[in-house]
């Protein structure tokens, strides 16, 4: 065995002097172990996080949405949508026509975005992930239905039981001159509110889904889309596809995939991941200068000692690695044992769900956690570097001691 580990180990192991030096470095493990424990728990909960907004935002939103790079809409022909129809990897084309609107329900009104979706719209496992009540249809051309988020039908007071009021859609349209009759000032359009979703605020709150004939009538859009949202086939890499699609269409025409579609959102949660690591990396180097006061007061304690090694031809070098690795095993233990109960705690999270939300209409019962091996790495890592920095200045200390003044 290496005689510095050796030195180090007896030193934490010893049993003879239970003193205020063993006491303390027991009380820095158990710091350490906390720490890094917090550290693996808080920053699993934000991949659960962040992977719930992905799912949800994925049941909602399409694999691949393809946009114009300028403008609200662009014009489309049959033949360009089968061109895209036919690339590789695409397996369904949905037709979109989104913008805001005034809806009227009963005497409550509301500007919302309307989105008017072709057919196969429902077939892309759209609301999987969310909840859903009511009749999941668009209906026909000539008896629409409306699919209104949660927070719509909330502000509208919108009952799906209520067979004699309809909703009613406003939208602006360029008045003719000379004209003074409000109704050529808009168009309006009607149809049957048949069911409800709930997947996030901000689609509950904004978001109604129409057929794309009826937004068509509304909006007098005729061949124009505002996007095109494409579904991938399965054995496809959705990057590769949005390369292929990319290099297809041209700069005129922006291809995105489910996170570059709400890039800003998760850079807000990445952001605050990365502030929380470094919040709780600098607790856990406050909760490490008890490493730094327990090897110093050991240094001062172990002065005859340490002139016994020099005086056995020990060199300075040695003496500071033995005070390194006292401190290098003092935080790895506790690091171990924080990385272990972290480990089962999430574990025990994401199997059992033993922490609740505590929201009955939540999509979730229990917190969501996801381990990442990176996170671990980076806490081992920040650990180490924290051990380091707490070791160095007391075993420097120690290496300096003077042989003929405690002999």
């Amino acid at each position: 065995m290496n005689l510095s580990f050796f030195i180090a180990a007896r030193y934490f192991r010893s049993k003879k002097k239970r003193n205020f030096i063993t006491v303390l470095s027991r009380i820095s493990m158990i710091g350490v172990a906390v720490g890094t424990m917090a550290l693996v728990i808080v920053l699993s909960v934000f991949n659960g996080l962040e992977d719930l907004i992905k799912s949800l935002y994925a049941s909602f939103d399409a694999e691949l949405k393809v946009e114009a790079s300028r403008g609200k809409s662009f014009e489309v022909t049959e033949e360009w949508l089968e061109s895209i129809r036919q690339t590789p990897g695409v397996e369904v084309l949905t037709e979109v026509i989104e913008d805001n609107a005034l809806f009227r329900f009963g005497e409550n009104q509301l500007v919302a975005t309307i989105k008017g979706v072709s057919d196969n719209f429902l077939e892309q496992g759209r609301f999987e992930k969310g909840l859903f009540a009511g009749e999941m249809s668009l209906g026909t051309d000539t008896k629409p239905f409306a699919l209104v988020g949660r927070g719509v039908s909330y502000y509208l007071l919108i009952d799906l039981e209520n067979e004699f009021d309809l909703l009613q859609a406003y939208y602006p349209k360029a008045p003719r001159a000379g004209s003074i009759d409000p109704s050529s000032m808009y168009n309006r359009e009607m149809l049957r509110p048949v069911g409800i979703f709930s997947i996030e605020k901000q689609f509950d709150d904004e978001y109604i889904i129409v057929p794309l004939d009826f937004a068509r009538r509304l909006m007098n859009y005729g061949d124009k889309r505002t996007a095109l949202e494409l579904k991938v086939s399965p054995g496809y890499d959705i990057k590769k596809v949005k390369r292929t699609l990319r290099t297809q269409l041209g700069e005129e025409f922006t291809v995105k995939d489910t996170d570059e579609q709400h890039a800003s959102l998760l850079m807000t949660i990445r952001l605050e991941k990365l502030f929380v690591f470094i919040t709780l990396t600098f607790i856990l180097a406050v909760a490490s200068f008890n490493i730094f006061f327990s090897l110093s007061m050991l240094a001062i304690e172990k002065k005859k000692d340490i002139a016994v090694l020099f005086a056995m031809g020990a060199t300075r070098k040695l003496i500071k690695t033995i005070y390194i690795k006292e401190g290098a095993i003092i935080a790895l233990s506790g690091a171990l044992i924080g990385l272990v109960v972290g480990f089962v705690v999430c574990w025990l999270q994401d199997t059992f769900g033993i922490v609740s939300l505590g929201v009955t209409s939540s999509v979730v019962d229990s917190y969501p956690v996801k381990m990442q091996l990176s996170d671990f790495l980076f806490t081992s890592l920040s650990v180490i570097i924290i051990t380091f920095l707490a070791s160095y200045r007391p075993a420097l200390i120690a290496s300096k001691v003077r042989t003929v003044d405690h002999l």
